[in-house]
């Protein structure tokens, strides 16, 4: 089996050539800072799962807006990468949030609570002891 198919292959230029598009040349005032995070092309190359983050305000009727003008947008992007890749069929574009980079952030940050708050747990076991054990030897 080959090292690399070539829906990957697809895929990953989707990926760069739909960062830039939606950066450059997708001017509607509602779109925020949004980030491809990954493509994903089914095996006929008839759909490109699109999955974008967004910087910033990330509530869900803010989710919601940025969608729908990336899903309103998606004829022009699609011709657009058309022009820049060679392929027989250009694939449709379909948009999904990635929900991955939130919930790694409040993971992270649970993590550091439970790091710090057992580093305080210890620290103060660590001066209980040191106290009870000066009382001892005076």
């Amino acid at each position: 089996m080959r090292e690399f198919k070539r829906t990957d292959r697809v895929a990953d230029q989707l990926q760069k050539e739909l960062a830039v598009l939606i950066q450059r040349e997708v001017k509607d005032p509602r779109l925020g800072m949004v980030t491809v995070s990954g493509v994903e092309v089914s095996r006929d190359l008839g759909y490109a799962d699109v999955h974008v983050t967004l910087l910033g305000e990330q509530t869900p009727e803010r989710i919601k807006e940025n969608l729908a003008v990336l899903k309103r947008a998606a004829g022009f992007l699609r011709s657009q990468i058309a022009r820049r890749i060679k392929l027989r069929h250009v694939p449709e574009l379909r948009f999904h949030y990635d929900e991955s980079v939130v919930r790694g952030q409040r993971l992270s940050s649970l993590i550091d609570e439970a790091v710090a708050s057992d580093r305080d747990l210890h620290d103060e076991a660590s001066e209980d002891d040191a106290s009870e054990g000066g009382s001892e030897r005076d």
